[in-house]
């Protein structure tokens, strides 16, 4: 073998060792907590600390992905089950549980600590209800009650709180305003997915709403009321005078059309409505967080 090629399979060998990370930690979920806990740092500031950011964002990130480790960790026999999950780095022998478990515990601990003694106490404290929530009330709930889904919402909507308190070290409205569009936002996009994979789901023995709902009534009602709840929650940010008149324009626009999807998934109750209306929920919340900040140039 050629020095040259030794160091390509070198280099491949550590490609692949990144990619079956990101796949433990769930990178793109991980990465959808810093952003709405920078959101919440950059809501909460009048000019930036990039220290304190980096701090905040460190532990959060430590924090959020060890859930996400240890949540692979616990589901390792029903991911195994379902289609969707199956290729996940434990169910494949990629990763051996005992590291999943061991990076889990160890990146949480760190993250918790980290925002405690470099942030403040308040935001680890946040960090650890996040976490305890995730990982030890939700994930077992999915195998016992429908309301899994509503418990399961929790843990998402705190980053941004979590950013907030990093620079302000207090609970406030204006906080508890993220809290509230990213806990509604939430419940309309799981349902969606539970109703995608509701199949799956059942096989793997999660008690998910679209499972027991067969005729999917109950399922596409919540979806249009969590949105048409999320709708005037999303508008809170200019009448708690952290955002102006472009943010309301802009999410009111999104609030209508997420609104729409709901209401065409709620009539056709197809898998392809549900996919659309999962995907425009995933184009909603990065948008209305750019309102919310491009606002603050207006």
């Amino acid at each position: 073998m050629s020095p040259n090629q030794a160091i390509e399979n070198k280099r491949s060998a550590i490609s692949w060792r990144l990619a079956v990370f990101a796949e433990l930690i769930k990178a793109r979920l991980t990465l959808m907590v810093l952003v709405t806990a920078s959101v919440g740092y950059y809501m909460g500031t009048g000019s930036m600390d990039w220290v304190l950011l980096f701090h905040s964002l460190l532990g959060t990130g430590l924090v959020a992905s060890g859930a996400q480790a240890l949540n692979e960790y616990l589901e390792k026999d029903h991911d195994a089950k379902m289609p969707r999950t199956a290729g996940r780095p434990i169910p494949t022998g990629r990763i051996r549980p005992e590291v999943a478990l061991l990076y889990g515990g160890a990146a949480s601990v760190t993250g918790l600590v980290w925002l405690a003694l470099m942030v403040n106490p308040l935001t680890s404290v946040i960090g650890a209800v996040t976490l305890v929530s995730y990982v030890l009330i939700y994930t077992p709930l999915k195998r016992v009650t429908t309301l899994n889904t509503l418990v399961g919402a929790v843990p998402g909507a705190l980053p941004p709180l979590m950013g907030w308190t990093s620079v302000r070290g207090e609970i406030t409205v204006e906080g508890l305003v993220l809290v509230a569009i990213l806990f509604f936002w939430q419940l309309p996009h799981f349902l969606a997915i539970s109703w995608m994979y509701r199949d799956e789901y059942a096989k793997a023995g999660f008690v998910m709403l679209s499972v027991e709902d067969e005729t999917g009534e109950r399922t596409s009602q919540q979806a249009v009321s969590y949105t048409l709840v999320l709708l005037p929650f999303s508008l809170m940010p200019f009448f708690v005078k952290m955002s102006g008149l472009f943010y309301l324009i802009g999410a009111s626009v999104l609030g209508g059309m997420f609104l729409m999807a709901a209401s065409a998934f709620a009539s056709k109750l197809t898998v392809p409505s549900a996919r659309r209306l999962f995907f425009f929920s995933i184009i909603y919340l990065p948008l209305v967080l750019a309102f919310m900040v491009l606002d603050r140039f207006y």
